[in-house]
């Protein structure tokens, strides 16, 4: 027989719990309710018959005195008195036929209708007698009916004694059900109790002493009571936030791994690719210039020379830009100026600058700005950022302007650092695309590998540094190169 999990066992618990609440909740309601039944009963009925039996010895009592007064003084007034308490008895009388509840009372009621009814016409020929002044025969009269009223009086007395005693059983029998009641109170406490106690035993053996080990285990308890449960808490809170981060990390390095991937493939491409095409087009280039030199070509013809001379040179470039970005050249890194390496590119870009007709705003200090890095691949980093600001800005107007600045600053983690900007006034970058911008192969070129920026990218960060892209206020671009510095006479590892 397969054992019952700790969920079955307390939901087994609970609901035996329920069911006792329940069942002594339906018991003390049943209960309740017949003694509400009881008490209304009594009170609807026996308790105003007893009311009712009370003011009948009442009224007939105060007709005999009421009587013997009219006979002390003969004051008609006693006599109008006289009527209407006997109206009232009657009326009385009336009302204890309708509460009677069985056949003994409606016995009852009946003989004192007739022994009242005997009564008051005896006791009529008695006033009569006296009005007429026969004192003595009303007198004589008078002795006898006086037995009359005396077994009136004792039936309504009767009667008043039987629903007095009819008052005292339904409180017999309300103490009765009461006792009954908290018997079976009694009865469900001590059984509520021990499931009670069971449930506790359960939940300190399966629950609370597991998660306080656990506790221990973390290294999570603390004094005080409940301090493990809330403490395993927010230890399960901090670890569900690390499962986020986790997944969000592993989600980054799956982006990372297609894209590594990519490049993997596109370095097999690349390797490929060069090795197949870069021996024939510097064949191809050689004997371009050597027939430049000896042939006489026309104009016409000489501009279609010097197209095929370009873009064969373009082929080249992106066969060059494959084999950079596939197999990247390790840094060759020296202490050398930010200033001077930004010169020799301008220097190397010269005459494509003059043939775009750019303007260049330099903006160098004249303290040196050392940083240890290739100058040969940050001066790589510059020309394609040069490059690209150039074609921006001939898409616009043709010309334009290209501020160029170096400075010291400081950035966190790297401390000390130097900053080299380079902002044009061409379009700038849309805010969609400034994250894709140094992604590989993406290019907003009809003829671009889209890998400048990405080797620009790998470069510096290679030099333990960073890139950044912006719009400028105004219009166009702002590509941020930042590189560690000098801090306290050390270098910075890149």
């Amino acid at each position: 027989m397969p054992r019952l999990s700790l969920r079955v066992h307390i939901f087994s618990l609970l609901a035996a719990i329920v069911a006792v609440a329940l069942a002594g909740g339906a018991m003390v309601l049943w209960y309740t309710h017949k003694a509400d039944a009881l008490l209304s009963g009594v009170l609807d009925r026996d308790l105003t018959a007893y009311e009712a039996s009370g003011r009948l010895v009442d009224a007939l009592l105060e007709q005999r005195g009421l009587t013997t007064y009219y006979f002390l003084d003969g004051d008609p007034r006693w006599l109008e008195r006289l009527e209407r308490s006997g109206t009232g008895f009657e009326t009385l009388l009336a009302r204890a036929r309708a509460l009677a509840p069985d056949a003994e009372a409606q016995t009852l009621v009946g003989a004192i209708e007739s022994g009242y009814l005997h009564y008051t016409q005896g006791r009529g020929a008695v006033l009569a007698l006296y009005r007429d002044g026969r004192r003595d025969e009303g007198a004589a009269l008078h002795q006898g009916i006086r037995a009359q009223y005396a077994q009136v009086l004792q039936l309504c007395q009767d009667h008043r004694d039987l629903h007095e005693a009819r008052l005292r059983q339904a409180g017999q029998a309300g103490r009765q059900r009461m006792a009954v009641v908290s018997g079976a109170a009694l009865g469900f406490m001590p059984v509520a109790l021990s499931l009670v106690g069971v449930l506790a035993f359960v939940l300190v053996r399966h629950v609370l002493r597991p998660i306080h080990s656990l506790a221990e285990a973390m290294d999570l308890t603390a004094p005080g009571p409940g301090n493990e449960i809330t403490a395993l808490g927010r230890r399960v809170r901090d670890l569900l936030q690390d499962v986020g981060a986790a997944r969000h990390k592993l989600e980054k390095s799956r982006e990372h791994l297609v894209q590594a991937e990519k490049w993997a493939l596109t370095g097999k491409l690349a390797a490929s690719v060069a090795h197949s095409i870069r021996n024939p087009l510097t064949s191809v280039k050689i004997r371009l210039f050597s027939l430049g030199r000896s042939l006489r070509l026309s104009d016409e013809q000489r501009e279609d020379f010097e197209v095929i001379t370009e873009e064969i040179g373009h082929i080249d470039a992106i066969a060059r830009n494959f084999l950079d970005f596939s197999r990247p050249a390790k840094p060759h890194k020296q202490l050398v100026g930010a200033g001077e390496v930004v010169r020799a590119a301008l220097t190397l870009m010269r005459h494509r600058l003059e043939s775009y007709g750019v303007e260049v705003d330099l903006r160098i200090p004249a303290e040196p700005c050392p940083v240890m890095a290739d100058p040969e691949q940050l001066k790589e980093v510059l020309v394609n950022l040069l490059v690209n600001a150039c074609e921006a800005m001939t898409v616009l107007t043709g010309g334009g302007r290209i501020e160029i600045t170096v400075e010291r600053g400081y950035a966190d983690p790297l401390g000390n650092v130097v900053v080299m900007r380079v902002a044009d006034t061409g379009p700038g970058i849309p805010p969609a695309l400034r994250e894709q911008v140094f992604q590989p192969f993406f290019s907003s070129k009809e003829e671009g590998t889209g890998l400048g920026l990405a080797i620009a990218r790998r470069i510096v960060e290679e030099h333990g540094g960073w890139i950044t892209a912006k719009s400028r206020e105004g219009g166009g671009a702002q590509f941020s190169i930042t590189l560690p510095g000098k801090e306290d006479g050390q270098w910075h590892r890149s």
